[in-house]
């Protein structure tokens, strides 16, 4: 199987996730489905069913996470530095509009667009690669060709 690259952070995020899904969520689900059972007739039982769909859920993604924390090859951006790699947090600036943004390379699993957390199989993250401080990236996005030009690089 190969390797899922990732964070610190985000690897820590994901441990405390399952933690929270083993030890408070799972007793919970076990709870509700008692207390529906203790209703009556299975057959007609919304909240039995409710609650079994939930446990459903909540022990898929637990099969989930364990697989991907099993698999983690947890990178520290800290020892990294030069040209852009993966935990590298990188300022652009889009040519076009002159607005500035700001991006970490992530592993996918610790992605997240909203707080500047960049999956390494993204086309920005794709394009910035192998790049250097000042230099221009186009970026084939779904809204069309977008240029960036990086401004800095940090590992921290």
């Amino acid at each position: 199987m190969e390797k899922i690259p990732m964070t610190s952070a985000g690897h820590t995020a994901l441990e405390a996730e399952l933690k929270n899904l083993k030890s408070v969520e799972r007793p919970n689900i076990i709870k509700a489905i008692a207390e529906a059972r203790e209703l009556g007739d299975l057959s007609e039982n919304a909240e039995y069913h409710s609650a079994r769909e939930k446990q459903s859920f909540i022990e898929g993604r637990i099969k989930e996470l364990e697989g991907i924390l099993s698999l983690a090859d947890v990178i520290d951006p800290s020892k990294l530095s030069g040209s852009i790699k993966f935990g590298a947090k990188v300022t652009l600036v889009d040519e076009d509009t002159d607005e500035e943004k700001t991006w970490q390379i992530v592993g996918e699993h610790e992605a997240n667009v909203e707080a500047g957390l960049l999956n390494i199989k993204s086309p920005i993250a794709r394009a910035l690669i192998g790049k250097e401080e000042g230099d221009s990236v186009e970026v084939r996005t779904p809204g069309g060709v977008r240029g960036y030009e990086i401004l800095t690089i940090l590992y921290a």
